[in-house]
C-alpha cells in the first residue's frame, strides 16, 4: 500500500541557487580572484586547492562577509550587495577555528545568541536552542564554559550556533583542519547529516568524495568544475 499524501518524513528544502558571475577580488595590489562565472544548485559542493588559490575568498563571498569588488554574488537571486542583512539569514558560515565564531560564556547562552533579534518568545527561543544542542550531543554540556570544550565540542557548538537559525545554506571553511580523526569523524557525519545546502572548503578529499560537485582553485581561477572523482583526481595531479 502506497503511503498517503502527507506521509513519510517531510522533503528537504530546495538546494540554494548560488550565482557568481564576472566576480574579481584583491587585497591591495594582490588579485586574489579573477573573472569568476559560476552558477551552483547542487547540495552538497566541495572546494579545493592549494592555500592562496583563492578558495577561502570565495566562501566568504557567499554570505556577504566580503563583498567583491567586481561582479556579483547573487544567492536565491539576492545580490550579496544590495541584501546584505537577508543573505546572512540565508546562509551560515562556519570558521576552520571555532574559537573565533564562539562569543558568550557557556554553550546555552553561545547558541541562543544567534537568536537575538528574532521575534521569539522566550518559551520558543529555549525550546530552539534545546533541540540543537541535543541534536549534536551539547545537552549536556549546556551550563559548560564554551571555550573550555574539546576541539571536535567546540566545532559541533559553532555549526549548532549557525543551525539554530535555520539557515537555507551552510558554508564550512576547513572544518575538520584542527580536528583529530575521531572529532573530525564527527564533524563530516554532522554534515552529511545536514538537509541543507552545504559548500566546503577544505584540504581533506576523503570529506567530499561523494558530495555531488568539487571546484579547484589555482591562482585565483577555476581550474577544474566537475564531479568530486574527476575533479579531485585533477587536483591531486596538480599538487604532484
Amino acid at each position: 500500500m502506497h503511503p498517503a499524501a502527507g506521509d513519510g518524513p517531510p522533503a528537504p528544502p530546495a538546494a540554494t541557487r548560488i550565482e557568481i558571475a564576472g566576480v574579481s577580488h584583491g587585497f591591495g595590489e594582490i588579485e586574489v580572484l579573477r573573472g569568476i562565472d559560476l552558477t551552483l544548485t547542487e547540495r552538497r559542493v566541495a572546494v579545493v586547492g592549494a592555500n592562496g588559490s583563492g578558495k577561502s575568498t570565495f566562501a566568504r563571498l557567499l554570505n556577504g562577509l566580503l563583498v567583491p569588488q567586481r561582479g556579483q554574488v547573487r544567492i536565491d537571486g539576492l545580490e550579496t550587495a544590495r541584501n546584505l542583512k537577508t543573505v546572512r539569514r540565508k546562509v551560515g558560515f562556519v570558521f576552520q577555528n571555532p574559537d573565533t565564531q564562539i562569543v558568550l560564556p557557556t554553550v546555552e547562552e553561545d547558541v541562543a545568541f544567534g537568536l537575538k533579534g528574532l521575534a521569539l518568545s522566550p518559551s520558543e527561543r529555549a525550546a530552539a536552542v534545546g533541540r540543537i544542542l541535543a541534536r549534536y550531543g551539547l545537552a549536556e554540556l549546556r551550563e559548560r564554559p564554551a571555550h573550555r570544550l574539546s576541539g571536535g565540542q567546540k566545532q559541533l557548538l559553532a555549526l549548532a550556533g549557525v543551525l539554530v537559525t535555520e539557515p537555507d545554506c551552510i558554508v564550512f571553511d576547513e572544518p575538520t583542519t584542527l580536528l583529530d580523526l575521531r572529532n573530525a569523524r564527527r564533524v563530516a557525519e554532522a554534515i552529511r547529516d545536514l538537509s541543507q545546502t552545504a559548500v566546503v572548503v577544505t584540504h581533506d578529499l576523503s570529506l567530499v568524495a561523494g558530495f555531488d560537485r568539487a571546484l579547484v582553485f589555482d591562482r585565483g581561477r577555476i581550474v577544474a568544475d566537475d564531479v568530486p572523482s574527476r575533479a579531485l583526481a585533477d587536483y591531486v595531479r596538480r599538487m604532484q
